[in-house]
């Protein structure tokens, strides 16, 4: 929990920063010469290392990856006050009252039993405020820039909150065993549709990621891990053919195969 001391704490040190940014925009070169649309490239790369370090649990790294991820933000909020449009005091004010607003069971009479009742609450209050600023889809507000599993998990969770989704788990499981099947007819015809083919595979896709939504697994940090592993096992399987003067390319896949499992078995350790 955060103490009045601490909140006191952490408001001068970011006034400290806003300054700094204010005095680099005028004295260094570089940062005087950026515009917001130079910035994207800089706040999608921080964040990315920012999820890095979460997703390792390396708290030390964390801190000065949000440092970074923070300094964006700050930068971004300078040259919005240049232009006039908003300054950092306003977009801590906006998500400070969004955040009340969002929240009536803290700030207001409205009552929730748990974490699941704030859920819908939340997703009821957005729909609302979607309405008054006249939008008319429920995916309102969704960038379109989003990685493709994570749009995928937003979309089918907006529809899940209006009540399209699977009765059961087992119902979306068997959906994915019909998407395969059909993945399977497409691929294996004589004369392959490489359209068909990608449709399929899109298909089998969105559905994990229902299947995912479901068993409360973020899709996109489980394929991160994924990903991960098969990077730390391949430069294992890598390294122990080049201890051999060999190179990957020319080891026949027997060999790696063999390297592979031996791999995975030295990750499991001797049995208990």
């Amino acid at each position: 929990m955060t103490l009045p001391n601490d909140a006191e704490r952490a408001g001068t040190a970011t006034a400290e920063l806003v300054k700094l940014m204010a005095r680099l925009r005028v004295d260094c070169p570089w940062d005087r010469k950026q515009t917001l649309r130079d910035l994207a490239g800089y706040l999608l790369e921080e964040s990315h290392e920012a999820l890095e370090a979460l997703r390792n649990e390396d708290l030390e790294d964390l801190e000065g990856e949000l440092g970074d991820l923070l300094f964006q933000i700050v930068f971004l909020a300078c040259l919005g006050a240049e232009k006039g449009a908003f300054t950092f005091e306003s977009v801590a004010r906006r998500i400070h009252a969004k955040l009340v607003a969002r929240h009536p069971h803290v700030f207001g009479e409205s009552q929730v039993d748990d974490a699941a009742g704030v859920k819908v609450q939340w997703e009821e209050l957005k729909r609302k405020e979607r309405a008054a600023r006249g939008a008319a889809s429920p995916f309102d507000g969704l960038p379109r820039s989003l990685p493709a599993l994570l749009t995928a998990a937003r979309l089918t969770s907006r529809a899940a909150d209006l009540g399209f989704d699977w009765e059961r788990d087992e119902d979306v499981v068997a959906k994915l065993d019909e998407e395969v099947a059909e993945f399977r007819v497409e691929a294996l015809r004589p004369v392959p549709s490489k359209d068909r083919i990608a449709e399929e595979v899109g298909d089998i896709l969105f559905t994990v990621v229902n299947v995912a939504r479901r068993l409360q697994i973020d899709p996109e940090d489980a394929l991160a891990r994924t990903n991960a592993k098969f990077r730390r096992r391949f430069e294992s399987v890598s390294a122990r053919v080049e201890a051999e003067g060999r190179r990957v390319r020319d080891t026949p896949l027997a060999e790696l195969d063999a390297h592979w499992d031996a791999v995975k078995a030295d990750e499991k350790g001797p049995p208990d």
